[in-house]
């Protein structure tokens, strides 16, 4: 099998966490928040390093398909693992309709079609990125590495073209909503800022991991902190109070800058940013399937990453039909997601040699366990899908119980490789 080098990785990983998240949270944070979602957004990108690098840690000292809930596991044991794993795996296909969502809406502002346009763009965007990944991560790997190119070179031209009438009047009021709005806001922006989790199930797929793991995340985030922050500050400046009704600031950006039918551009970028975000993390949920079906936390026939990719594509057709909101579910998956930092952090506090690393791992640990709290009533979600992996475990184990003194415990050996099956091409 062809492994990722440090550029694909690097694509992957930038893919992963910008994705979505800057088309669509400039508007959302200012609509909670005003001009004070700036701080909101340094507060996150400053958060993001010591996230990034305690995942990067742990994926070059214990490179596995697994990811989060194998770090979970060597730290806490098989449960939390399978809280970890669910809240991660089930959160794929919940989320993969409103990330299209984004998307879709920058299509129907160009063609029209309302809902019915925002849907074709789900089936076609999840479609394209499920025969990529179904071929592997040769594949997906080099889509994302251009994509990744192309769509930060487009991010700087925007930024560069609006600059010129930003006006500094914008910023004023500051906190219209008060200082609880950043707050609010920091919420919202966990959706923009994950996705360092989703690429450590691909950790045992790099030549070299405890080299390359990294380097490659090193890199993504400061791209990604650079161009969030560039587009963030840009929109604020340019837009003013009517970027909180905004459905597509990135092409009211280009619109203002360069003139013309950007629209059109613009629907574009939205749309392969969305590829790259939802192709990272199929990518890593196909692996992470196998991996929990491996440590007994899921069904054992989930045992192949088309197996797994399937079922994800499975659950995000169903996920689409759901009454819910895009805000709604974009909250609910941001609970598991933010569940999963702080279970991941505490493993890496436990498991990283002391040092900066273990530093970085306590940091993102009070700070992700904030952003629970920040996230209010969702939350309680993601509790429910951790003790839905409760429930699952210790059905499993009274099943297996009357053959427990000639089989021996049903917990893996943390210390054993991964014996995910992998498909011949």
């Amino acid at each position: 099998m062809t492994k990722l080098s440090v550029a694909q990785g690097t694509a992957l990983s930038i893919g992963a966490v910008l994705g979505t998240g800057v088309i669509s949270m400039p508007a959302l944070a200012a609509a909670v928040a005003g001009p004070a979602s700036l701080v909101a957004w340094l507060a996150l990108i400053v958060l993001s390093a010591p996230l990034a690098w305690s995942f990067a840690a742990l994926g070059a000292r214990y490179p596995d398909g697994g990811g989060v809930s194998t770090y979970v596991r060597l730290a806490f044991g098989p449960r939390a693992s399978a809280a970890v794993g669910w809240c991660f795996y089930f959160a794929i296909p919940l989320g993969a309709p409103p990330a299209c969502a984004f998307a879709g809406g920058y299509v129907a502002d160009v063609l029209g079609g309302g809902h019915a346009t925002r849907i074709a763009t789900f089936l076609a965007i999840v479609g394209s990125v499920f025969v990529m990944n179904w071929f592997g991560l040769r594949i997906s790997g080099r889509v994302q590495l251009w994509l990744t190119g192309m769509l930060a070179i487009l991010l700087l031209v925007t930024v560069i073209a609006a600059l010129p009438h930003a006006h500094r009047a914008n910023l004023h009021p500051f906190a219209p909503h008060g200082w609880s709005g950043i707050g609010a806001a920091a919420a919202v922006l966990v959706w923009g800022f994950a996705g360092w989790e989703a690429l450590s199930s691909l950790s045992a797929e790099y030549r070299n991991p405890r080299r390359d793991v990294p380097r490659a995340t090193g890199i993504a985030v400061v791209v990604v902190g650079a161009l969030y922050l560039a587009v963030a500050v840009t929109s604020v400046l340019v837009l003013g109070p009517g970027l909180a009704d905004s459905p597509a600031p990135l092409a009211d950006l280009l619109a203002i800058g360069l003139g013309g039918p950007v629209r059109v551009l613009t629907a574009i970028v939205a749309v392969l940013l969305t590829v790259g975000a939802v192709n990272a993390y199929l990518a890593g949920g196909s692996r992470l399937g196998p991996a929990l079906a491996r440590d007994g936390a899921l069904p054992s026939f989930i045992n192949t990453p088309r197996r797994s990719l399937s079922l994800i594509g499975a659950g995000s057709l169903i996920a689409v039909t759901l009454p819910l909101s895009t805000n709604a579910a974009l909250l609910l998956v941001t609970g598991c997601f933010t569940l999963v930092y702080v279970l991941g952090t505490a493993a890496a506090v436990r498991l990283l040699p002391a040092g900066w690393s273990r530093v970085a791992a306590g940091t993102a640990f009070v700070a992700t366990l904030a952003l629970l709290v920040l996230n209010g009533k969702p939350a309680l979600f993601s509790l429910a899908v951790a003790l839905g992996a409760l429930v699952y475990q210790s059905r499993r184990a009274k099943i297996a119980s009357p053959s427990s003194s000639t089989a021996g415990s049903i917990a893996p050996n943390p210390n054993t490789k991964p014996a995910i099956v992998e498909e011949t091409l």
